[in-house]
């Protein structure tokens, strides 16, 4: 339980750490154009934790980092990093910024729907209705107006970035227990220089260096730290229940934008905040909850025949642990195994 709560500090870490993005480059985006400011970023993020990864790779033993058997999601997380922020391009070109903002809370959905289907996640019914509530926040957030609801052909694309991306969630929870050094430093370089060929392709130029070096420090921070932590959440709580905390990320970005640049607090903000509490109290709710089995070993003697017999049975049983702040109860789940006794059955003969 302790290791969960940390998990849960990891990922709001993670969720304020990014959050520092939107506020910081909103003063960056003046001088550096949208996609080469995705892809400093990122190579901001592989540099800085790469420099943390010297001092960090000496104390690491062989079976702490990427093996073999882990290239395919290596490999996945990357590529699909890449792929990513191009549909999502392709998808603004085509529809709205308005309307691409809104699909991509599916991006929550996706994540929790693949790790349910495809990597065989739990996912309780609290964790999905923390998921419905925090889902209805974010698109109440992001809604702006008529033509956020207007459904094109570039809608499909965002969509589609938001569901390669949910992929790459649970690509990277999958390889969560090596080392997230390691992780972050790849994710970081390789998705930043895929950013970056995608910025040429789109016709985009380069910042002076002034600006450059700001944004990869912002990179470090807000990508770098934000991956890191994000990882870090998510050996012990998984993809879906990391995603759904992460997602309160836009609440903290809108807020440090109304403190940092003084841009207002709506209506819709407080709204939409309300409703995320409520989730983000299920996701607690669910994370304080944890299941394991008790078995109970039992011995009896009995006599006949002029010998004593011992008996041995084992009664296992699994239950559900939940806390409150004044009581620690049991729940015990239907599956008791129904009694379900093992009799060792080899009698040990004892002189009387």
């Amino acid at each position: 339980m302790k290791n969960k709560m940390y998990s849960v500090l990891y990922a709001l870490a993670a969720a304020v750490f990014y959050a520092l993005n939107v506020p910081c480059s909103k003063l960056l985006l003046d001088k550096i154009a949208p996609t080469v400011m995705a892809g400093l970023l990122y190579i901001g993020a592989g540099i800085g934790v790469g420099i943390m990864y010297l001092f960090r790779y000496k104390h690491e033993s062989s079976a702490e980092r990427l093996a073999k058997e882990d290239t395919p999601y290596t490999v996945g997380m990357v590529v699909l990093d890449m792929i990513a922020p191009i549909l999502l391009m392709i998808g603004v070109k085509l529809g709205t910024s308005a309307n691409a903002s809104l699909l991509g809370n599916f991006e929550i959905v996706a994540t929790t729907v693949i790790a349910l289907l495809v990597f065989k996640e739990k996912v309780s019914k609290v964790l999905w209705t923390a998921i419905g509530f925090i889902t209805l926040s974010s698109i109440i957030l992001s809604f702006s107006g008529k033509e956020s609801l207007d459904f094109t052909v570039g809608s499909l694309f965002v969509l589609g970035a938001a569901a390669c991306w949910g992929l790459e969630n649970n690509c990277t929870r999958k390889i969560s227990d090596k080392s997230t050094y390691q992780i972050v430093t790849i994710k970081g370089l390789c998705s930043g220089t895929g950013s970056l060929i995608v910025a040429m392709i789109l016709g985009e130029k380069l910042p002076q260096m002034k600006y450059i070096l700001p944004a990869l420090l912002l990179g470090f921070i807000a990508y770098g730290l934000s991956i890191f932590t994000y990882i870090r959440a998510q050996k012990d709580l998984g993809a879906a229940k990391t995603s759904a905390y992460y997602a309160v990320a836009p609440f903290i970005g809108a807020f440090l934008s109304f403190v940092l640049l003084h841009e207002k607090l709506t209506a819709a903000y407080i709204i939409a905040l309300i409703v995320m509490i409520a989730g983000t109290a299920f996701a607690a709710a669910d994370t304080l909850v944890h299941n394991h089995s008790h078995v109970h070993t039992h011995t009896f003697t009995h006599t006949h025949d002029g010998s004593t017999h011992t008996h041995t049975i084992t009664h296992c049983h699994d239950h559900e642990h939940f806390f409150t702040d004044k009581k620690h109860g049991h729940t015990h789940s239907t599956a008791e195994l129904e009694q379900f006794l093992i009799h060792t059955d080899h009698h040990k003969k004892e002189a009387m």
